[in-house]
């Protein structure tokens, strides 16, 4: 009996200790579980954006979706937008062109014509019902097109005549562009400008300027695509200059508190790279 009561104490002590092992495992799990939960809690924290209060800081990036048929945005995109609208959120529009040489993708939609105008504002109603904020993103391709996506055919423009080479996995092949004459560079500046104005009119809160990705503003900062002798090329400060002219000109239209820009100094993508990435991204604060 002895022994088999010695037995039992060790099995029950034996027990006690597994259990308090198990236990102590139980709340260290609990305890990091809480710590990664508030670790991740800024992310759901509201943001002052400018002059916008943001409920939190998840942002829909702009997606590309090519179903803007002849480049009008159509009615499907409330539904699509709305589903992703949450109060107090920020959702950025698809990439939308400033103009009609700005196409370089099949059915994207454009804010250049009151028709596109038009199209827009009740997508932008139905976010906006869901309490979330609009800013639209307004492109130029510049180079990254083909004649076929160009008014009567003709050449895309760019800071450089220099074609894209051809993409050997996807075999599409851009055209040749046309260098952009220095008279007019302005012209382009107040495509985006009219651009900005229309984005407002039609209802969004604001616009991003697509800045990078090898489109026509990277094409001008980047001096692979940049071989321009005149006052848009050459220097670092130079080769800016058209993205500067850009944004002082949308500021001056909208406001600043409602503009912002995306830019990309240290991808390499279309045949679009500087060969010193950390000096124009340096150089983009001082602007």
């Amino acid at each position: 009996k002895e022994q088999s009561s010695e037995a039992s104490n060790r099995a029950y002590h034996r027990t006690v200790r597994i259990c308090a092992a198990q236990s102590a495992s139980s709340a260290h799990k609990i305890v990091a579980s809480k710590m990664v939960a508030k670790e991740a809690i800024p992310l759901l924290t509201p943001h002052k954006m400018g002059q916008f209060e943001l409920s939190h800081r998840v942002v829909l990036a702009p997606l590309t979706r090519c179903r803007s048929y002849a480049n009008v945005p159509q009615p499907h995109a409330a539904a699509y937008y709305s589903q992703r609208a949450t109060r107090g959120g920020l959702l950025i529009a698809e990439a939308t062109g400033v103009s009609a040489t700005a196409q370089g993708y099949p059915e994207t939609p454009g804010i250049w014509t009151q028709q596109q105008v038009d199209a827009w504002k009740p997508i932008v109603d139905a976010v906006h019902r869901k309490g979330a904020l609009f800013f639209c993103q307004i492109w130029h391709v510049g180079r990254v097109s083909t004649n076929d996506f160009q008014p009567d055919g003709q050449a895309p423009i760019s800071s450089t005549d220099k074609q894209i080479m051809p993409d050997a996995e996807s075999g599409m092949v851009y055209s040749k562009p046309r260098q952009l004459q220095t008279d007019e560079i302005p012209l382009i500046v107040d495509d985006f400008r009219r651009a900005a104005r229309n984005a407002i009119e039609a209802g969004f809160d604001g616009v991003e300027i697509h800045g990078a990705h090898g489109y026509l503003l990277e094409q001008f900062m980047k001096d692979s695509s940049n071989d321009r002798t005149d006052e848009y090329g050459g220097s670092l400060e130079n080769r800016c200059r058209f993205a500067v002219e850009v944004i002082d000109a949308i500021v001056n239209e909208i406001g600043a508190d409602r503009v912002g820009i995306r830019l990309s100094p240290f991808m390499d993508y279309m045949d679009c790279f500087n060969s010193d990435p950390h000096a124009l991204g340096m150089s983009i604060p001082i602007w």
